[in-house]
């Protein structure tokens, strides 16, 4: 048995017993310039855009966003992998380190509609996901296909900004399911369900804080137990700069990218008024093709609910999420050049099952999304950070549907972590 040596400011909260030591992390390669230079100057121009053309809340909106893309990419922060180690071989690292993120989020989200603080105008206005069978069916599905797409979706959009090429076909089936759910809205809405709970409406602000910091912990306590009968492999070591170079070529430690993220998520809430959100972009975005090849989604039942016919006759640079969207994409560019050659790398082939598995897996998380009511951010992160009932719901429907997912992805050709393997 050994004891996997997380980062400096990791350890204590992350030490856990493993097979054996997790690999020294190999230096990063030098600097693409050509590539980080094409990044920057394209945040800066888009943020200068948006900025001008839109106002500074739209402008604030996108910063956050190339914030968040390089949180993401430089703690290669995931939730993905972080369900399948848990499900798989009992690793809990990942898991633990999601327990930092939320509570940031949860802290930060309880002072601002505590106080109802707000930025450019915005009032704070939490809401209360319903619960229900769309949102068992949504979050499980979802969870499949994370698993069989390769990433949720935020680390599906800081992939593709880093060049994953096949992350690629993942993000297609995203939005292709995003607007399959628009297209099939009839049948898919209306489903039985019950008003949702929000903690704070019960038992105020600090209540609802204390009641979720309270679970966090019992999740904590919990994955380190299985993780200590179950000793799994330890979690692979990504390359990293040394000293002070490494706030700006990674990786960050797993428990610094939980904190940054946590704290953009909250400012995300304080300048919007609303959660970070990701997937409801995709449903924007795929219309608005829709469009220009001449087709007229919005004679749908879904384009035609008010705030919906708004959202679709605006441009995108008005979307919240679509303004994040966007960031974390640039921002995971620049942090992916900035990291060298070997974190930048377009695949000239993908196997055809790895391909199909991309798509399919895209399709399912892009109609799970919208029938859960958001991701494993807008549901997930958003509703526990708030303080929402079916946030909680949401990831435990998810780690069932992790279950399903890893029993189908060696039908794909894409392989599990065992607990004889060296890494998982």
């Amino acid at each position: 048995m050994a004891t996997t040596e997380s980062p400096v400011g990791d350890k204590k909260f992350l030490e856990f017993p493993t097979s054996c030591a997790a690999p020294v992390p190999r230096p990063e390669e030098p600097v693409r310039v050509v590539p980080l230079a094409v990044a920057g100057v394209l945040a800066v121009g888009l943020t200068w855009y948006v900025w001008a053309s839109y106002g500074a809340k739209f402008g604030v909106l996108l910063l956050l966003g190339l914030g968040l893309g390089l949180a993401l990419f430089h703690s290669r922060f995931g939730f993905t992998s972080a369900w399948r180690q848990l499900i798989a071989v009992g690793n809990g690292q990942g898991l633990r380190a999601h327990t930092v993120l939320l509570g940031t989020a949860a802290t930060l989200i309880a002072l601002i509609a505590g106080t109802g603080s707000g930025l450019f105008g915005s009032k704070p206005a939490p809401t209360a996901g319903p619960l229900g069978l769309a949102l068992f069916v949504g979050a499980t599905l979802f969870a499949i296909g994370m698993q069989l797409g390769g990433a949720c979706a935020s680390g599906t959009l800081f992939a593709v900004g880093s060049g994953q090429s096949a992350i690629v076909l993942t993000l297609g089936g995203f939005i292709t399911g995003s607007v399959l759910y628009t297209w099939a809205y009839p049948v898919l809405s209306g489903w039985p369900e019950f008003k949702g709970v929000l903690l704070a409406d019960h038992v105020g602000w600090l209540g609802s804080w204390a009641i979720t910091i309270a679970v966090l912990a019992g999740i904590v306590v919990v994955t380190r137990a299985v993780q200590k009968r179950r000793t799994p492999p330890p979690v692979d070591a990504v390359p990293t700069a040394r000293g002070f170079a490494r706030v700006f070529r990674g990786s960050w430690p797993m428990l610094a990218g939980a904190l940054v993220l946590g704290v953009l998520a909250g400012a995300v809430f304080l300048v919007s008024g609303g959660i970070w959100g990701v997937t409801s972009a995709f449903s924007l975005w795929g219309a608005k093709i829709l469009q220009v090849f001449g087709l007229h989604p919005e004679s749908w039942a879904f384009w035609q609910q008010k705030a919906n016919a708004t959202s679709l006759a605006s441009p995108i640079w008005k979307d919240k999420n679509s303004l994040t969207d966007v960031g974390i994409m640039i921002g995971a560019a620049v942090a992916a050049a900035a990291a060298g050659a070997g974190a930048w790398k377009i695949h000239s082939s993908i196997p055809w099952r790895t391909a199909v598995a991309a798509i399919l897996g895209g399709i399912m998380m892009g109609v799970g999304a919208r029938m859960a009511g958001g991701c494993n951010i807008g549901a997930y992160l958003g509703g526990i950070s708030t303080g929402s009932l079916h946030g909680w719901l949401w990831g435990v429907f998810a780690l069932g549907g992790t279950w399903i997912g890893l029993k189908l992805r060696p039908l794909f050709g894409l392989a599990n972590p065992v607990p004889t393997d060296s890494i998982c």
